[in-house]
């Protein structure tokens, strides 16, 4: 969570859609990561084994979380778009994962210990330069 708090708040900004990732701090969730989905189904185990269960509605004693109280968890594919037409490449090296991205004709870096880690490395690379 902690790449995904800096993203947020060098300025990325959230549009929710289905698939996303995200988590809730400071209630006693930090270690859950939640995913939007427009159904919950979930695994029930019975006894002649798992089935698996399209549920309309959860009862959960949250009901609602303001956006601003989430923290989007972006995805490996969805970094690598938001890089865009600067992205060059994602190697992986024995101490992690490298990613090469172009900007103003000059080739730059970055590294982490996932390939996650270094694509918002060098998004919020972008960010701070203020590159679109």
């Amino acid at each position: 969570m902690p790449l995904a708090l800096r993203l947020r708040d060098a300025g990325l900004r959230w549009k929710p859609a289905p698939g996303d990732r995200f988590a809730i701090p400071d209630r006693d969730l930090d270690d859950e990561v939640f995913v939007l989905s427009n159904m919950v189904i979930a695994v029930h185990e019975l006894p002649e084994g798992p089935v698996i269960g399209f549920n309309g509605t959860t009862e959960w004693a949250m009901d609602d979380v303001e956006q601003s109280e989430a923290i989007w968890l972006p995805r490996e594919d969805q970094l690598r778009e938001l890089l865009g037409g600067t992205f060059h490449m994602l190697e992986r090296e024995q101490a992690g994962y490298r990613v090469e991205i172009t900007v103003g004709g000059r080739p730059a870096w970055f590294m982490g210990g996932t390939a996650e880690e270094a694509y918002g490395a060098a998004l919020l690379e972008l960010i701070r330069l203020g590159v679109d």
